[in-house]
């Protein structure tokens, strides 16, 4: 049997203070929290993925694209558009943008049904939605 090829993604959850990263096993199969960063700008915010990427040199990235309930962009998918294309400029790899509705709250609720409070950390919903994001992604890839 082969070696599987090496399917590595970084995945993001952007906020415009707080962004949640994952990342994939290198098969590509299982998602897992990494950190989450604050940040006060979309260039401050390329600049910490830009050194994430070069730590974990992924072969794509997935990007949390908020879609309305109907379908349709919202308008901070026009934000994650422009820095789709802020990262474009920095990395030549593949970039998807996938569906993220309801991965903040289904984040929420899975920490809540393990008995945990989300209280201040906000990070932790961060981190959880960009593994959910990510997890979407992997299973769709297959």
């Amino acid at each position: 049997m082969p070696l599987a090829e090496n399917r590595r993604f970084l995945s993001i959850d952007y906020g415009e203070r707080r962004i949640g990263l994952a990342k994939s096993d290198p098969s590509g199969t299982i998602a897992s929290a990494l950190i989450t960063i604050e940040v006060s700008s979309m260039a401050e915010a390329v600049k910490e993925i830009a050194e994430k990427i070069g730590e974990i040199e992924p072969d794509g990235i997935v990007i949390g694209y908020p879609l309305l309930i109907s379908g349709d962009k919202s308008e901070k998918c026009l934000v994650i558009d422009k820095f789709a294309e802020k990262l474009a400029e920095i990395y030549d790899r593949p970039i998807h943008k996938v569906d993220e509705r309801w991965s903040s709250t289904e984040a929420a609720d899975i920490i809540h049904a393990h008995g945990k409070k989300t209280g201040q950390d906000k990070g932790r919903i961060d981190r959880l939605a960009a593994v959910i994001i990510l997890q979407r992604f992997l299973d769709g890839e297959s």
